[in-house]
């Protein structure tokens, strides 16, 4: 066990009972690094509906600027951190290919929630699944149970962070939905990088929100929608 570990560990054997109530479901995070705690309302979920029929084969905006946004380094190698890949879909019978962004899904019912030992993974209110970096004991355990492969592992320390995004390394990560910008009225990094305008992003449990409006109107799917998770990510045109 090298010291970073055992920190870590040392950490959380004294620190568990606080971490509850400083870094909790209800909480905005970005509040909470600013020394402004403020509850987030359960009446809210935020989701993506994703346009595949816009999103183009070769285009890699969205993970551009996923990885400017939160610091990654935009490798694609086993020990790098991947918030959001592109991946291909095909149809077998029919040979029509679709190219879509996979990212974490942000699950009603998190498997990684379910399987974290140290409450580590949580989802939070307004339904955006995070990991709290401090109680993580890097175990990947959730990483196991993610049917999309989405958490990935810091392998190497980290340098040039971005103050709003903290990582650590030995510790689990994966998209946030970009909640610190949510927290301050933005919209997601890959949202907003999108020329085509495939990703659209709002309050899914608003009815008169853009995203509701259009869920109700086009064929959208969850993918591996069988898992019973109810995603707070759709895709249209798959």
């Amino acid at each position: 066990m090298n010291i970073n570990d055992l920190r870590r560990r040392n950490f959380l054997k004294t620190s568990i009972g606080t971490a509850a109530v400083a870094i909790a479901p209800g909480f905005l995070l970005f509040d909470i690094a600013h020394g402004k705690a403020q509850a987030v309302s359960g009446k809210v979920r935020w989701g993506m509906l994703i346009d595949t029929a816009q999103c183009q084969e070769g285009c890699s905006d969205c993970v551009t600027a996923c990885n400017k946004e939160n610091g990654l380094s935009g490798g694609t190698s086993a020990t790098d951190s991947q918030w959001i890949r592109k991946v291909e879909i095909k149809d077998i019978s029919s040979g029509r290919k679709v190219s879509l962004p996979m990212m974490c899904q942000h699950c009603e019912h998190p498997p990684c929630v379910d399987v974290c030992p140290t409450n580590a993974s949580f989802k939070r209110a307004d339904g955006i699944v995070l990991v709290d970096r401090h109680r993580c004991i890097g175990c990947r355990y959730c990483m196991m149970a993610c049917p999309y492969k989405a958490r990935s592992f810091v392998h190497e320390p980290l340098t040039d962070q971005n103050p709003d995004v903290p990582r650590g390394k030995g510790t689990v990560e994966s998209c946030t939905l970009c909640v610190h910008r949510i927290d301050k009225g933005q919209q997601p990094a890959c949202v907003e990088s999108c020329t085509n305008k495939a990703i659209l992003f709002g309050d899914l449990n608003n009815p008169d929100s853009e995203i509701a409006k259009k869920i109700r109107t086009v064929a959208s799917v969850q993918v591996r929608a069988s898992l019973g998770l109810n995603t707070g990510v759709r895709y249209q045109g798959i």
